[in-house]
């Protein structure tokens, strides 16, 4: 018997290298070609990714979001700022984020940094874009917290639906975005042996310093 249960889902990621000499002097225009590339290879909601946060008892707390804004700036996501996520960045603006490519890419990419609040303008666009039906179930919905059942939060929706009737779905005061601004960027490629690619960026002053990382 084997000592490693999951043995039978060990798998070998290819030999494609990340090279470091030629790789951009700033972050976010990889990470963003990286998204695009799984994209194109078909990874399923490529700007998924695990965001951790902290509690007020040093309690660390992860679940996956979706980035919705990449730019120099940082990394963009929006969510109800009265949710446990929204407390605990209140608390603590700090937070990391994880993005995961599996295979074909078999790529992933970790940042680190402080937390700011988007721009009103930024959260009403982004609140506006999106499906009817979504604004509702957000705009209804009392995220993180204990409903009776599914009947109920239905309910919530269909209230909401019916106040707003045809006209536009308000973006609540406590729903919009939050930025992720990175102090350190790491892209991983998976290589055959577990020799893997790591490639970090930490920000330096106004620029970013380039380091090749250990396995």
């Amino acid at each position: 018997m084997s000592h490693d249960p999951f043995a039978r889902l060990r798998l070998e990621y290819g030999d494609a290298p990340l090279p470091f000499e030629t790789s951009p002097g700033e972050p976010t225009g990889l990470l963003a070609l990286w998204i695009d590339e799984a994209a194109a290879a078909g990874v399923g909601e490529p700007n998924g990714m695990a965001l951790a946060t902290v509690d007020g008892d040093g309690q660390p707390h992860c679940r996956v979001v979706l980035c919705k804004g990449l730019d120099a700036r940082g990394i963009a996501f929006f969510t109800n700022r009265q949710s446990d996520k929204g407390a605990q960045l209140a608390a603590n603006p700090r937070a990391a984020a994880t993005f995961w490519w599996p295979a074909p890419r078999n790529r992933q990419a970790r940042l680190v940094g402080r937390i700011e609040i988007c721009a009103e303008a930024e959260s009403d666009a982004y609140f506006a874009s999106r499906p009817r039906r979504s604004q509702l179930c957000s705009a209804a919905s009392p995220q993180s917290r204990v409903v009776r059942d599914r009947a109920e939060l239905e309910g919530m929706v269909d209230a909401l639906a019916a106040q707003v009737g045809d006209g536009p779905v308000p973006r609540p005061a406590h729903w919009g975005g939050y930025r992720l601004v990175p102090e350190s960027v790491e892209f991983w490629q998976g290589r055959d042996g577990r020799l893997h690619d790591r490639l970090r960026y930490r920000r330096d002053g106004g620029g970013w310093t380039r380091e090749r990382l250990a396995p």
